[in-house]
């Protein structure tokens, strides 16, 4: 008996309706992209394993899929290697290549091969799938799509107030209202370090706090005793867990703490700037916060740093985020190149588009009409027809069978058909077509323009 075929854990097949509100998605995102002046790019789905690895810190490099050599991979190690039974030292040596972690470090190096034929600043955005060999749950798979926006070339903060707008104007046209728009800045992240002396232990101390929605905050203390941080320095560390009130209030505490951090101070004020420009400006339907936990983990950021939070009420992590990675193109040879970028969380967002029931019923591609098959007499007069609705931009099809006609209907209500059309021996006699409403059931003859002007809503 032939075992039954599976997929990988953390990997799904996607149904015509769930194609469908995926495309709504990326229609959406990639509309007000290009509305915004981004310009679409492709990368390969492997990079050579030497451009990614070392790019997202320990933790991200133990996610990255590698991909083994082909041949005889095994033969080109050496005994006393193979012998020792050391994975990473021997990854090296059978694996050269990667699956894509992200989106970001592929565009860096995109950057860094193609500076002659750039125009910098440089505007790009990238709807592509990533792969992470993360242990799947709810809304984190191992293999997803990132939607990214970024900007190279330019150290201004009227970017990152235009990744902010950008934010509130895809989720509002989503209908996808009350999404929290979380900022921090990076520099402030170091600022706090260097004032409660772990300047050398930032990394561990930005990995640990940024798990504090995960894991509370005796979780972040205990990890960061675990990483070898003072208890004066996690005692100093205190006044980050209490911030409250505005924007303005938090920013004013932070003046306090990082008063003696030029790094930490110069955070608040790139931090005021941008929170002071979209309070002058507005926003549509987003809520922005400041955030000083907020680390997301990753070594490239160098200022600000965006995350989006689903409305209230919504169990799922974070639906977007970014920041500004002012030496990521260093790693790869082209320096004083300053990014910044953000990330929408494609299937995230789908399920909580679903969750929320806000997809819009026109979003399914479930043809507008079958057309019955009586024979080939009857389905050449019908084909007729359908060629004529094409053309008007109509989707309809045939039923390819002569078969029964309760088959064909129940054929048409299982796909959710709203119409269908009947061309047998009286309607070719007569030149018409009998036009059924599987809903109500209720059916007339119809001239094909008037069969064209019912099934296109006009």
């Amino acid at each position: 008996m032939a075992q039954k075929p599976g997929i990988p854990k953390g990997t799904r097949d996607f149904s015509p309706a769930e194609v469908a509100r995926r495309n709504y998605i990326i229609a959406v995102i990639r509309k007000q992209f290009e509305l915004f002046g981004f310009q679409p790019i492709e990368t390969p789905s492997f990079e050579n394993s030497s451009t990614l690895m070392g790019k997202y810190g320990e933790e991200g490099d133990r996610l990255i899929f590698k991909i083994l050599n082909s041949g005889d991979y095994l033969g080109k190690v050496d005994d006393k290697l193979y012998a020792q039974k050391d994975s990473l030292r021997m990854t090296a040596n059978i694996s050269e290549k990667a699956l894509r972690y992200d989106l970001t470090v592929p565009f860096a190096r995109y950057v860094v091969q193609h500076q002659n034929e750039i125009d910098f600043p440089f505007k790009r955005y990238q709807i592509q799938p990533v792969w992470r060999a993360d242990r799947p749950q709810k809304g984190r798979f191992r293999e997803f799509y990132q939607c990214d926006a970024d900007v190279v070339g330019s150290q201004s903060l009227w970017q990152e107030v235009e990744f902010v707008q950008l934010y509130d104007t895809v989720f509002t046209a989503l209908g996808l209202k009350g999404v929290t728009i979380k900022l921090n800045n990076r520099k402030i992240l170091s600022g706090i370090a260097e004032v409660i002396g772990a300047k050398d232990k930032l990394i561990d101390f930005t990995v640990a706090l940024d798990k504090l929605d995960k894991i509370g905050e005796d979780g972040v203390k205990r990890e960061m005793r675990e990483k070898g941080i003072a208890e004066d320095a996690i005692a100093r560390v205190q006044p980050l867990f209490g911030l409250e009130g505005t924007i303005a209030d938090k920013l004013e505490q932070l003046s306090g703490l990082l008063h003696t951090s030029e790094e930490g101070k110069r955070g608040v004020e790139e931090l005021r700037f941008i929170c002071d420009t979209i309070a002058e400006y507005g926003l549509q339907t987003a809520v922005l916060d400041l955030d000083v936990t907020l680390a997301r983990g990753l070594n490239y950021y160098t200022g600000a740093i965006f995350e989006v939070a689903a409305p209230a009420g919504v169990a799922m992590g974070s639906i977007g985020g970014g920041g500004r990675y002012d030496d990521l193109t260093g790693i790869f040879g082209l320096k004083g190149i300053s990014g910044v970028g953000i990330s929408f969380g494609l299937d995230r967002i789908y399920l909580v588009l679903e969750e929320l029931n806000l997809f819009p019923e026109a979003v399914t591609l479930t043809s507008r009409a079958l057309f019955i098959n009586f024979g080939e007499e009857e389905a050449r007069y019908g084909l007729r027809a359908l060629m004529a609705l094409r053309k008007q931009g109509i989707r309809a099809e045939l039923y390819p069978d002569s078969a029964k006609m309760k088959k064909q209907m129940q054929y048409a209500d299982k796909r959710g058909i709203p119409y269908t059309v009947l061309t047998g021996e009286n309607e070719i006699r007569e030149g018409h077509y009998t036009l059924k409403n599987m809903e109500t059931g209720e059916q007339k003859a119809v001239t094909l323009q008037e069969l064209g002007a019912i099934l296109s809503g006009t």
